[in-house]
């Protein structure tokens, strides 16, 4: 078991130096990163939970918490080569699941959506996400309920998740929408963030209806056009009687 836990912190210290441009050693990372310290927290306080010493267990995350601003519950669990970047602010629940190579940054949130009022029947049950492989979740990103992120996916800054998330896509918004995006998704995206074409159907409907004002504009133009022509018509059909009418009351009266 210790074994385990000294090869998974140091994957997790391989992933900083490997996914951060700005860490120029892995000395570096062991003694200033808050997110690698709180990493080497979790693991012995997972152990810890694992062997039912749970008292302990979240005494000691309460004071990673405290040292670090990062709170992840000791029940959590998390696989190899996980990356918190800056930190501060992140929270990570009991029943969340973390897969392999996951990148996740500042002010992030992987939380539950069931409320507080009866909270007893709750225990003991999946309220949180589960990541897949190669995952990165943006800055501020809040991942609620017992939803799945697919492997290799991503999810922007300030993204508000509710829903499962396939593989290899990247979600935006408020609330989360897909992304269109040809990047290749084994590549590494700093804050979640692609380059692509936002598949947001809200604004999709504000086009359609402008479309459909525009396409009435034209035929309300059309038919006042007609309605304008017609109206000339008659009225040079109205002065063609009206000049017919008076030469035939000239004649009448020259007779």
């Amino acid at each position: 078991m210790s074994k385990g836990i000294f090869y998974l912190i140091f994957k997790d210290l391989k992933a900083a130096k490997e996914r951060d441009p700005a860490a120029r050693s892995l000395l570096e990372v062991i003694f200033t990163y808050s997110g690698f310290h709180s990493l080497c927290f979790h693991r012995v306080c997972h152990l810890l939970w694992n062997f039912k010493l749970k008292f302990i267990a979240r005494f000691i995350s309460n004071i990673s918490r405290i040292i670090t601003s990062v709170e992840i519950h000791p029940a959590a669990i998390i696989a190899e080569g996980f990356f918190i970047d800056h930190g501060a602010g992140l929270v990570i629940g009991e029943t969340a699941v973390i897969g392999k190579n996951v990148t996740i940054y500042q002010q992030a949130t992987l939380g539950g959506i069931s409320p507080s009022i009866d909270s007893a029947s709750q225990r003991n049950s999946k309220r949180h996400p589960t990541l897949g492989d190669n995952v990165i979740v943006g800055s501020g990103a809040q991942i609620l309920g017992p939803i799945h992120i697919g492997n290799n996916s991503r999810i922007g800054a300030n993204a508000v998740v509710i829903r499962d998330v396939p593989e290899n896509m990247t979600y935006v918004g408020v609330p989360a929408r897909k992304l269109e995006s040809s990047i290749n998704k084994e590549c590494f995206e700093a804050y979640g963030i692609s380059k692509g074409k936002i598949d947001d159907p809200n604004k999709k409907s504000i086009l359609a209806l402008f479309e459909e004002l525009h396409n009435l504009h034209l035929k309300v133009k059309i038919l006042e056009s007609k309605l304008s022509d017609s109206e000339n018509k008659k009225e040079r059909f109205e002065l063609k009687l009206k000049k017919e009418k008076a030469v035939k009351s000239k004649e009448s009266r020259g007779k």
